[in-house]
């Protein structure tokens, strides 16, 4: 790294103050930051939280926890794709090729596009650039079908990181998460492209092919609120993920990994993902008592494993940014994240996958729950004081 580390000090002058490229400096710096641990120090004075870790290496470790859920996103697009065709002698590598094929442009036109917005936004404020889109760069393609066309990533993406994020002062202020933000703009505008059976399952065809009899590309949410018993897959089925689905969703196993990941790293909130998880389980006990359709009578442990629920509660119900921040609003803030996501599957046939609004609803309410629990906090205090005095 010591021949790039003189190449960098060698170009440095020209975007330091007074240099010739002094404006583009918060790209520059970006860029170094990237590749170097930052030289600067936290100041001695004042309070600071200190660590070995900057928020770049953060973010690089969340976005190590969603590759199991990108690899397998990769090789389960191949893997539905040949078996629509009813193609049975497809390699591995086959599988995994097609996948890659399909997945990695709408993966660089989110990173593309999301970073060209935030470079800009960071010339017009004359600021560092925040590292924020790492993480959501990468998420914005797992809650993707595989046949979202790639301008539709582009316009979300652009949307989630003005609307979602920067209109609010950037990375740090937003409300809403900016992933499922630009799921909901392009769920919203063009629900054509985010629903029904054709977009889950690459079905493109070479000739001389065809479509296998029969074949149906639709989830199985999208099964079970068809009431289609027979074409919901089991749990473990479900829980591995061999099912049709959003790219990095499909798979409760792959999640889980991530989940360890961010736990053994301390980056993740066990409170939210436990809760979440807690509150979902309940309220499918709860329906289960009245059985009135197929999503009502499906097990709790299926629910969990189905449509983007893990993927939920891992990766986007314990955004830092967006999620309660005190360790009682944590647990309430998941548990009601379960709650409505199971609530708003059953109750609302149109759309059986409501972990997305489930989400971006409670992102809305979290500050409202922290400000009760630390002014229940507050209270008790008081009151010990006035016991005390007495």
């Amino acid at each position: 790294m010591k021949p790039i580390r003189k190449i960098v000090d060698k170009v440095k002058p020209n975007f330091e103050k007074g240099g010739k490229l002094e404006k583009f400096y918060p790209a520059f710096n970006a860029f170094e930051t990237f590749l170097f641990v930052p030289e600067h120090t936290t100041p001695s004075q004042g309070a600071h939280i200190r660590d070995a870790i900057d928020l770049k290496r953060t973010m690089i470790l969340v976005v190590i926890s969603m590759v199991p859920c990108l690899l397998f996103g990769m090789w389960n697009i191949g893997y539905q794709h040949y078996l629509a065709l009813g193609i049975s002698d497809a390699t591995f590598m086959q599988q995994v090729g097609f996948g890659a094929i399909k997945v990695l442009p709408i993966v660089i036109v989110s990173y593309v596009t999301g970073l060209t917005v935030e470079f800009i936004f960071a010339i017009i404020r004359k600021h560092v650039i925040n590292e924020g889109f790492l993480v959501t760069g990468m998420l914005i393609p797992l809650v993707m079908p595989v046949d979202v066309p790639l301008w539709m990533v582009s316009v979300s993406t652009i949307f989630a990181v003005i609307i979602g994020k920067e209109v609010f002062g950037g990375t740090g202020m937003n409300i809403l998460n900016p992933a499922l933000t630009a799921r909901a703009f392009l769920f919203f505008a063009y629900p054509t492209k985010m629903s029904g059976n054709e977009v889950w399952i690459n079905t493109s065809l070479k000739e001389g092919q065809q479509v296998v009899d029969g074949f149906s590309g639709a989830t199985p949410l999208g099964n079970a609120a068809a009431d289609l018993k027979e074409n919901i897959p089991g749990v473990w089925e479900s829980f591995v993920g061999f099912i049709p689905g959003s790219i990095g969703e499909t798979s409760t196993l792959a999640c889980l990994i991530g989940a360890a990941i961010l736990l053994f790293t301390g980056i993740g909130s066990w409170r939210i993902m436990l809760s979440v998880f807690i509150g979902g389980y309940l309220m499918a006990i709860v329906l289960n008592l009245f059985g009135l359709n197929t999503l009502m009578q499906l097990s709790p442990v299926h629910h969990l494993v189905l449509g983007g629920f893990a993927f939920g509660a891992v990766f986007m119900a314990t955004d830092p940014v967006t999620a309660s921040h005190t360790n009682t609003g944590k647990y309430i803030y998941g548990f009601l994240i379960g709650l409505f996501a199971i609530l708003i599957r059953v109750f609302n046939p149109a759309y059986p996958e409501g972990m997305m609004l489930a989400i971006l609803f409670m992102n809305i309410m979290a500050p409202l729950i922290d400000h009760y629990v630390v002014q229940a906090n507050i209270n008790r205090r008081l009151k010990r004081i006035r016991i005390h005095d007495k």
